[in-house]
């Protein structure tokens, strides 16, 4: 039985989206997300390719390009899935890539000190050997919400009033920057590096917020178990990782029957420290 739910068709279309730009064979008939070096990573991703019904065969993008067009059809799923759940989640929402270079954090409320703090820094040196980059942050995707005025709040009964309720950063009022609800780092494939470059992320968000924690997720299409481990294992740097094809990369290591690859998988999903693309839009929700 076919599932036409909402999620469903959105995640038919996520894959869809990248088989016709990102994800496909190059004329060596290597998957564009494989490592060419590894027989398993190259058989592991055939075998997830396979299961997504594609044959077209171009070359692969450089490494930028694929990364900044995996970046846009996430942005693009999350954006026409995470807008069907404001019954779940009310609020004034929205779904984009970060935009801002260096300072691109700064926008929200929890993190608009940083601002001030790139200012002083530049005009100390002093200060700025003292504080290096650590405090800089550049989500790929942001998912923010707005706060609400007065008579939203109050709308079906007197909550707030004007002698109370005076920092709150929920109340326009009191605060008219968007806030940070969560912090998406897209990994189109994942090395040692950029793992690690994940991992600072998510600690630098934890260490330089003024007020709630955004949510820190990671989505991957990344085909080898153990490398997808190197950042969903561990101290919870991050919430979850999130693949782009979670079944089929079930299927795939299973078909090729490599026991590591299996266990580790299973260790990493049981673990809830990996799940399927489909799911994070309910988990944003949370």
């Amino acid at each position: 039985m076919t599932d036409n739910s909402l999620i469903a068709l959105a995640r038919r279309r996520f894959h869809k989206t990248l088989l016709d730009g990102v994800l496909h064979l190059n004329n060596a008939g290597v998957a564009t997300n494989a490592d060419k070096d590894s027989r398993l990573s190259r058989g592991i991703a055939s075998g997830v390719l396979n299961r997504l019904a594609h044959t077209a065969t171009a070359e692969r993008l450089p490494g930028q390009t694929s990364g900044h067009k995996f970046e846009s059809v996430c942005e693009s799923f999350l954006q026409e899935t995470f807008q069907h759940l404001s019954f779940l989640r009310p609020g004034t929402w929205e779904v984009e890539r970060s935009s801002g270079g260096r300072l691109a954090i700064a926008k929200f409320e929890q993190y608009q000190h940083l601002a001030e703090l790139e200012a002083a820094s530049k005009a100390d040196p002093i200060l700025a050997t003292v504080l290096g980059n650590e405090y800089l942050i550049r989500p790929d995707i942001v998912v923010c919400r707005y706060p609400e005025d007065d008579a939203e709040i109050n709308k079906h009964a007197q909550i707030v009033g004007d002698e109370f309720v005076k920092y709150a950063s929920l109340r326009k009022a009191n605060n008219e920057l968007p806030i940070l609800h969560a912090s998406i780092s897209c990994k189109w494939t994942l090395r040692s590096d950029r793992a690690q470059n994940a991992r600072s992320e998510g600690l630098n968000l934890v260490r330089n917020r003024k007020g709630r924690l955004p949510h820190f997720v990671a989505i991957t299409g990344e085909p080898m178990p153990s490398r997808i481990a190197s950042l969903a294992l561990g101290t919870g740097d991050v919430d979850c990782v999130y693949h782009i094809a979670l079944p089929e990369l079930k299927e795939a290591v299973a078909e090729l029957d490599y026991q590591d690859a299996q266990e580790m998988l299973s260790i990493m999903i049981e673990g809830k420290r990996l799940r399927d693309i489909s799911d994070l839009p309910l988990d944003l929700a949370i």
